[in-house]
């Protein structure tokens, strides 16, 4: 480590590993850890943004944007002649041209605190949504939206029993999540206003996350907040008044930070801390170059249990069952509709091996019927020629569970051949004709049907609904 980092010592980072590791911190990510460096050159999320903007609507960009202060200071500027309203469909159209941009890279600091798996619980104090994409990369993300014009039926919040879906991560949106209607902050006012939603516990408040962050210790990375705001927030998450406070929080800072509010949490909030011998970026490498030499697995031996192939049953959301000796190829295609729908590999079973399952392998399939919220058997004509193969077991074992489940959908039928004919085969169960809905998806390609109705089912599963 540097020479200056301080009071920033290998008990300092013990300490602070031990209590993420116990699930007793949560990241709070700011606009200053999206950033890009390219050799001498920094850009940032929203000054790729702003440009954007600026281009769009035929404005030169002025001398000098203020770091992380760009996307307020051009959406001031348009604001005398633009339609407001546009505005937030524009910006989310411009984060799609940054993402879809060639050779576009997530911001290594957002990738590194994504890697961590001991963070469950994490917020974003930004409209973006690359932190989500990042963390799909080790699990499911239940995405949870804090917005006063978000409609009803799209607001969440964390479900009671969070910590028993180990396969899955819980996202807040403190100001919003873009899409091409006002629900995001996109300047100042915008934050004023859910500021005051939050304090006046206003329209779609999530109650329950905020309650999680009050007991928990908070890791502010890169904020950015001027000085009454960054007050405001460690108040609203804390239970009791600052000079009681009994939970830690850290304030990572680029060192720009205002020294009144330093001198007021050294009198008020004495368990509050300010770091400032790193910027967030190196905040953010030493901390996952820490946690990763604590928490990286063994190598597994050469006899290694090949149970790894399997994810945990308690964690599957979709169990898909076909004939891998004919369809295969099939459902490794919508296998990857459901990764692109936003599932972990975690939250779906999908089983590529290509013999049939020994004993203590059955019982870890059958458990996973037993645990999974949902039931995919793909039907195809190559597959129905066969009078005896495992994957019927499968679909008994699923007929047997249903029979236990009233009111949700738990067994949905993909047909894969071109020809859409649910009666057709002849070792279909004679419990699904008529009373369930097939989808199809010829080779595997899920037609529009059978793709919104993918989508539907796991916003069900995302709003928390018990299996």
């Amino acid at each position: 480590m540097a020479e200056n980092l301080n009071h920033l010592d290998d008990r300092f980072w013990n300490r602070l590993l031990k209590a993420i590791e116990e699930g007793q911190v949560v990241p709070v990510i700011g606009s200053q850890l999206l950033i890009w460096q390219d050799q001498d050159q920094v850009q940032t999320l929203q000054q790729r943004i702003a440009k954007h903007l600026l281009t769009l609507y035929g404005i030169n960009a002025p001398a000098k944007l203020t770091p992380h202060r760009e996307l307020h200071e051009v959406v001031t500027l348009l604001k005398p002649t633009v339609n407001l309203q546009d505005l937030y469909g524009d910006i989310a159209d411009a984060l799609e041209a940054v993402r879809n941009a060639p050779g576009f890279k997530l911001p290594a600091a957002i990738e590194k605190i994504a890697a961590i798996t001991s963070f469950r619980l994490l917020v974003a104090l930004t409209p973006d949504t690359l932190l989500a994409q990042a963390l799909r990369k080790r699990s499911a993300v239940n995405e949870i939206v804090h917005s006063p014009n978000l409609p009803t039926s799209e607001a969440g919040d964390l479900t009671i029993d969070w910590l028993k879906k180990p396969g899955e991560v819980n996202l807040l949106y403190l100001f919003g999540k873009m899409q091409s209607t006002p629900v995001f902050a996109i300047h100042d006012e915008d934050t004023l206003e859910y500021t005051h939603n939050l304090l006046s516990r206003g329209s779609n408040v999530p109650l329950r996350f905020l309650g999680e962050l009050q007991q928990r210790g908070l890791l502010f990375l890169g904020t950015n907040f001027p000085d009454w705001f960054s007050r405001f927030l460690l108040r609203l998450t804390n239970q009791t008044r600052l000079s009681d406070k009994k939970t830690r929080a850290w304030l990572v800072d680029d060192g720009q930070n205002q020294p009144e509010l330093t001198l007021f949490l050294q009198g008020f909030s004495r368990e509050t801390e300010i770091i400032t011998e790193l910027s967030p970026q190196a905040f953010v490498d030493e901390l996952y170059t820490r946690w990763s030499a604590r928490n990286t697995p063994s190598s597994p031996s050469s006899g290694s249990d090949n149970r790894a192939q399997f994810p945990d049953p308690a964690s599957v959301a979709f169990f898909i069952s076909y004939s891998r000796a004919t369809d295969l190829p099939a459902a490794e295609k919508l296998y990857q509709t459901l990764r692109e729908q936003g599932l972990s590999e975690n939250e779906i079973w999908f089983d590529r091996t290509a013999i049939e399952p020994g004993g203590d392998f059955q019982k870890l399939i059958y458990d996973g019927i037993r645990t999974c919220r949902y039931f995919l058997p793909l039907i195809s004509s190559a597959a129905d020629r066969f009078d005896e193969k495992f994957f019927y077991r499968e679909w008994n074992a699923a007929i047997d569970r249903s029979k236990g489940i009233s009111g949700r959908e738990f067994i949905v039928p993909v047909i894969l051949d071109e020809e859409y004919n649910p009666q057709g085969y002849q070792r279909v169960p004679q419990a699904w004709s008529g009373s369930i809905d097939f989808g199809h998806a010829p080779g595997g390609l899920a037609d529009a049907r059978t793709r919104q109705h993918l989508t539907k089912l796991i916003r069900e599963l995302r709003r928390g609904e018990k299996p």
